[in-house]
């Protein structure tokens, strides 16, 4: 019977130490199930160990798009502003896919430039889980100021 309430007490124990992690693990299936693709499971920037990265770090990042982007002609002479919030996956090879604006500026010439900035962009290192380099969403904001 101490028997039995030992390994109760250790199996206890071990779940308890396992469940926090599986907790913060967390993916997203990117496919329509109606369609002939095949699944991928993507894990969001907060929830992998190591993160994916632009070459150069964020200031790498920011000097990129800041060189990358024009701003829309009749968006600059019309004086619109804006915030283009974008989402891609950087792939377990670096490339970046699914590329997609969550939330648009309001004009549609300075959303398509956000993405033409994205598509860019070079290979970025990968995001890990433990050793294993996993596809990862990252969100990303790419701001029109005049």
């Amino acid at each position: 019977m101490l028997k039995n309430l030992r390994l109760g007490l250790l199996l206890m124990m071990a779940l308890t130490s396992v469940l926090p992690m599986v907790a913060q693990v967390r993916h997203v299936t990117t496919v329509n199930p109606m369609s002939k693709q095949s699944y991928m499971e993507v894990y969001e920037y907060d929830y992998v160990d190591i993160q994916p990265q632009f070459p150069g770090g964020e200031r790498g990042l920011i000097n990129f798009v800041n060189k990358t982007r024009e701003y829309p002609y009749h968006a600059y002479k019309k004086g619109i502003e804006g915030r283009v919030l974008c989402s891609f996956i950087v792939g377990t090879n670096g490339k970046l896919s699914d590329v997609r604006v969550i939330r648009g500026s309001g004009d549609e010439s300075l959303d398509r430039e956000a993405l033409r900035v994205i598509s860019k962009m070079p290979k970025w290192s990968v995001g890990k889980v433990g050793d294993h380099a996993v596809p990862v969403r990252v969100v990303l904001p790419i701001a029109f100021r005049l």
